[in-house]
């Protein structure tokens, strides 16, 4: 590894004494710990972009953490970073988005607007810091101070933490206010190439996405000229995964020829000066941000807000803010073993019910609304 990779054996410790390992580092247990979390196995019927229980070949929360994971662990080995701390980032950050993603956050943002709001990112750090109990005598997953950081700060330092954060920082303070590691920057821009790229393949596989319009897309249409050379003859519907494929080695070149420059600019020679540089290291040039961000309008305006899926988020919102209602107005609906811890005082009885339903699957909650609010029909075909 470079000197400025974050070292396991440098770690800050955990919260909570632990043993060493005989066979794995501290960011290896890290990932291991995650893997085998329950919150981590709930992604598989959570949505990504199409809601969960609709469609066997559609992506997941699951499937594109694990993609992700697999574009980090590419770009770390390249740079050389920590593989195995940029891959447990990679794998746990979405854990703390709630069912039926976006609009489902959306949902719960309201309905618990009285005790703080909803923010995913800080529901993860809750989620591995205090609603996992995977060990009897402390409560969640117990994990590194540099992974802990890692998902705080993986989009950048935070000047204002929403609550859920601010109370893990208060616990164990992060460094909210300096730039995070190479391996968080890392996955944090793995999370972009996956869904830019993987989001056109579901979204034309769902046939909400139109062919031709995607094909004139600039960013795409660079991509299928050099798919497009290779296999002139071909019927376009075989060329999709050649066109993904391209699409995201184009990001991940451009990303580690621009990563390297800026790494070498700042003369960068330990993880401290990582932290302490005046912005992030890992990035894409100009040129391909700027396609980018292109790409990101032309998927809003095509798909994330195509009428079907507007619908269907619809439906979503409905679902969540009326749980909410539900388990407020009752909070005797939960589950015995979640009553049993519900706070008395307020905003802490009103968070404790919001980590309830951010921790359902789609079908979950579907059918948790069903037997306590009414019936609901989602739409088919997404």
């Amino acid at each position: 590894m470079n000197p400025y990779a974050s070292d396991p054996a440098a770690s800050r410790g955990r919260r909570y004494a632990s043993s060493p390992s005989a066979t794995r580092d501290a960011f290896q247990r890290d990932r291991d710990r995650i893997i085998h979390s329950i919150a981590f196995r709930r992604l598989r019927h959570k949505t990504q972009v199409f809601v969960a229980p609709d469609g066997d070949h559609f992506r997941v929360r699951l499937t594109h953490s694990l993609e992700v994971a697999q574009i980090a662990r590419t770009i770390a080995r390249a740079l050389g970073l920590n593989e195995d701390l940029t891959e447990a980032l990679a794998l746990a950050h979405d854990i703390g988005h709630p069912p039926f993603g976006h609009a489902g956050e959306a949902a719960l943002k309201a309905a618990m607007a009285a005790a703080g709001g909803f923010d995913h990112n800080a529901q993860t750090l809750r989620t591995l810091t205090l609603i996992e109990r995977a060990y009897p005598d402390h409560p969640g997953l117990n994990l590194t101070w540099e992974m802990l950081e890692g998902l705080a700060k993986h989009n950048g330092p935070v000047a204002a933490p929403p609550w859920a954060l601010a109370e893990v920082d208060s616990d164990w303070p992060l460094e909210l206010g300096t730039q995070p590691s190479l391996e968080a920057q890392v996955a944090a821009l793995a999370d972009d190439i996956a869904y830019d790229n993987h989001d056109i393949d579901d979204g034309l596989r769902a046939g909400l996405l139109d062919w031709e319009a995607v094909l004139a897309e600039p960013f795409v249409a660079e991509s299928w000229r050099q798919v497009r050379a290779r296999w002139p003859e071909a019927k376009p519907q075989t060329l999709l995964g050649e066109l993904i494929r391209t699409g995201i080695g184009w990001m991940v070149e451009d990303l580690l020829a621009e990563s390297r420059r800026r790494i070498a600019a700042a003369g960068v020679a330990s993880v401290a000066e990582v932290r302490g540089a005046p912005g992030p290291l890992i990035g894409f040039s100009p040129a391909l941000a700027e396609a980018e961000r292109a790409l990101k309008r032309f998927m809003y305006a095509n798909l994330y807000h195509h009428p079907q899926q507007v619908a269907v988020a619809e439906q979503a919102r409905q679902i969540v803010a009326g749980l909410a209602e539900a388990y407020i107005a009752d909070p005797a609906l939960l589950p015995a073993w979640w009553l049993e811890d519900l706070p008395a005082e307020e905003p802490a009885r009103t968070r404790h019910i919001g980590d309830f339903i951010a921790g359902m699957t789609d079908r979950f909650a579907i059918a948790r609304y069903r037997e306590f609010v009414g019936p609901v029909e989602m739409l088919e075909g997404i």
